[in-house]
C-alpha cells in the first residue's frame, strides 16, 4: 500500500505551521547596518562575520529537521 500526501503550501504559510518565526524584518536591518558599513569602508569590517553565526544555526536546523523526517518516514520515535 502507498499513501502519498502533498501539501500547497506558500513559504510563509509553511513557517507559520512549523512554528517558525517571521525573521524578514531582522533580516532587513541586518542586511542595511551591513550595506551601511561596506559603504563607509569601516576599518576591520568583515560582512561574512556577522552571517557565521546565522549560517551555522540554519545549518544544524535544517540537520534536525531532516533527522526527524527520517525518523517520522521509518517509523521511529524520539524516545
Amino acid at each position: 500500500m502507498q499513501i502519498n500526501v502533498t501539501f500547497d503550501l506558500t513559504p510563509e504559510e509553511f513557517r507559520r505551521v512549523m512554528g517558525l518565526p517571521d525573521v524578514q524584518q531582522f533580516q532587513q536591518e541586518l542586511f542595511n547596518q551591513m550595506l551601511e558599513k561596506m559603504k563607509s569602508g569601516e576599518e576591520g569590517y568583515d560582512p561574512m562575520a556577522l552571517y557565521q553565526p546565522l549560517i551555522a544555526e540554519s545549518m544544524n536546523a535544517m540537520g534536525q529537521f531532516q533527522q526527524v523526517m527520517l525518523n517520522m518516514m521509518s517509523g521511529k520515535s524520539s524516545k
